[in-house]
């Protein structure tokens, strides 16, 4: 393909006729209009019609466009990004955060590399780990933090870099601790408990907890949103669940009280990427920093 030949279509589309392109690039129209009838056949088709006196696009010519302003769209960030090259550029990282863990924990694993590292921009996405895997596998993401290795499902070649483990509080608001009987855990029996979500496996660790414990707590909420499950237990409406290492940070935000802790309900949590070994400086601070503040994983 003739780039020349698509610069002047593009042009001609931005401008809106033959006549205004030739005046802005200094040529005759004459050029131009043989340069986009070699482009005409080159392709096969018109991407111009006439309507009147006046040109449209066709839409093979409004896919082009969109193509060629992809095309020069780039070409104008290399000539800036090459001009620039003296200058201090910002690090980008582009993590994702699966759903289903608290936004207190991503918070805690991601901030390292903003406070260590100078003129860095985090860009972060949320979603479900499948779809969050897709954007790892496509290079749209330099990391994706779960609470869980990547899956058995998932085809996608990858590493889970695990980042420590921690156990879980229980936690109330004083009102709904003061009805309780007897000690921990068995003053759980009966009371209002907030579960997480069924996709968690700290879910799945409480349910079976309880049943080794003969605990048989009244279910009154489920959440897939940590936060929104915060609010609830800050209302009085139940008691929650949480990761111990943000326990004094609950109670001093929400007002919670600790009924009790165990290290039987286990958080674990992982960095998942590409590479088997990890090189993205980032990446070298959170997980540092994560081991210490968590502690390495059982």
């Amino acid at each position: 393909m003739n780039y020349k030949h698509l610069h002047y279509f593009w042009m001609v589309a931005k401008e809106g006729s033959i006549a205004a392109a030739a005046e802005r690039l200094n040529v005759t129209p004459h050029t131009i209009s043989a340069q986009l009838g070699l482009l005409d056949d080159y392709f096969g088709c018109s991407l111009f019609t006439k309507v009147g006196r006046k040109l449209e696009l066709t839409e093979t010519g409004h896919m082009a466009l969109s193509y060629a302003s992809d095309i020069f769209s780039l070409g104008s960030e290399l000539e800036e990004r090459v001009r620039n090259l003296d200058k201090i550029r910002p690090l980008v990282f582009k993590v994702g955060v699966v759903d289903v863990v608290p936004k207190s924990i991503a918070y805690h694993l991601l901030s390292p590399a903003m406070d260590d590292i100078k003129h860095m921009r985090m860009i972060c996405h949320e979603g479900d780990i499948n779809e969050l895997m897709a954007q790892l596998a496509l290079h749209r993401l330099d990391l994706v933090i779960s609470e869980s290795p990547i899956p058995s499902d998932v085809s996608i070649n990858g590493y889970s870099h695990s980042l420590g483990s921690c156990g879980s509080s229980f936690m109330a608001h004083p009102d709904v601790v003061a009805e309780l009987k007897g000690d921990f855990p068995d003053n759980l029996n009966g009371s209002p408990m907030l579960l997480p979500g069924e996709n968690t496996m700290v879910r799945r660790q409480l349910l079976q907890w309880c049943n080794k414990n003969k605990i048989h707590p009244r279910v009154v909420g489920e959440f897939d949103d940590s936060a929104l499950m915060k609010a609830f237990a800050h209302a009085g409406k139940g008691i929650m669940v949480l990761p111990t290492p943000i326990r004094d940070e609950v109670s001093s935000q929400l007002g919670l009280e600790l009924i009790g802790e165990t290290k039987e309900i286990n958080n674990n949590y992982y960095a998942i990427s590409i590479e088997r070994k990890i090189s993205h400086t980032a990446v070298e601070k959170i997980t540092t920093a994560a081991r210490n503040w968590l502690g390495e994983s059982d």
